[in-house]
């Protein structure tokens, strides 16, 4: 399978440039979540964006239920972009999930990584209480989104968008993100939405071994400020940022902030 046409890729910006940027949109989103924020940094960088399988114009005949059953699969295909594009110096923005399949990834190939991004990522949505971490969401809340997925998942993309968009008074970003998750194939959305939820990656944290900004929302329904601060905890050479808007999608509702974060960073 031609992985360019899986993940429909494109690779922008100034060619000539030591260093890429990557750019790797949550679940529900497609590349074009990241339009706001691209032309800051498209003079001094190679840019490099995709559809993760399932969303935009990827081939949704590349997905696999037992490929994307867990976020390795994601991860799996991240590092099949990079090998293939033969990527280096690698700058990596990480929408949501995708900023830990960006993680998981750079646990097999640290040398081509130079800084990771993580915005509203988490290691881990479910509660735990033996640990004392908290991640936003119990097993009876996580029960309840499934059977609304299942019982009516348009109904459930409507509510979900209001809910993890935020910004009432901008009511057309919730809609325009219930319009992705519509375009979403129900089977395969319930299936990702699993391997989300039910993720555990909490370890892999300290092995991240680079500089890495993490961007923190306020009211953010999928990940709250305690995860920010967990993740800053437990990676070593991390800065946690707040970015003064509310919902999970930053890059949507403040991209002026979020370019200004990166570029601090970079």
């Amino acid at each position: 399978m031609d992985i360019i046409e899986r993940n429909n890729i494109h690779v922008t910006g100034n060619l000539d440039a030591p260093s890429c940027i990557v750019f790797n949109a949550g679940f529900g989103l497609d590349q074009t979540s990241f339009k706001e924020v691209i032309p800051a940094f498209e003079n001094d960088y190679q840019i490099v964006t995709f559809d993760n399988v399932s969303v935009g114009k990827s081939d949704s005949n590349a997905f696999s239920p037992k490929r994307y059953e867990t976020i390795n699969g994601f991860a799996a295909d991240l590092a099949e972009i990079i090998t293939a594009l033969e990527l280096n110096n690698i700058i990596y923005v990480g929408h949501s999930v995708s900023g830990i399949t960006g993680m998981l990834t750079y646990t097999h190939y640290p040398e081509l990584f130079q800084k990771m991004v993580l915005v509203g990522a988490s290691p881990r949505y479910l509660n735990d209480p033996a640990t004392s971490y908290i991640g936003g969401f119990d097993v009876p809340t996580l029960n309840s989104l499934f059977e609304a997925m299942e019982a009516n998942y348009y109904a459930w993309a409507a509510g979900f968008s209001k809910l993890a968009m935020r910004n009432e008074d901008r009511p057309e970003l919730a809609e325009e993100f219930a319009y992705n998750l519509g375009k979403i194939r129900e089977d395969m959305a319930i299936i990702i939405a699993r391997a989300i939820f039910y993720l555990d990656h909490r370890a892999e944290l300290p092995k991240l071994k680079i500089p890495t900004l993490i961007l923190q929302t306020e009211n953010d329904v999928a990940v709250p400020p305690v995860v920010g601060e967990y993740i800053h905890r437990h990676i070593s050479d991390s800065r946690l940022v707040k970015v003064h808007t509310e919902g999970h999608f930053p890059q949507i509702s403040a991209p002026q902030e979020v370019i200004a974060a990166i570029q601090s960073f970079i």
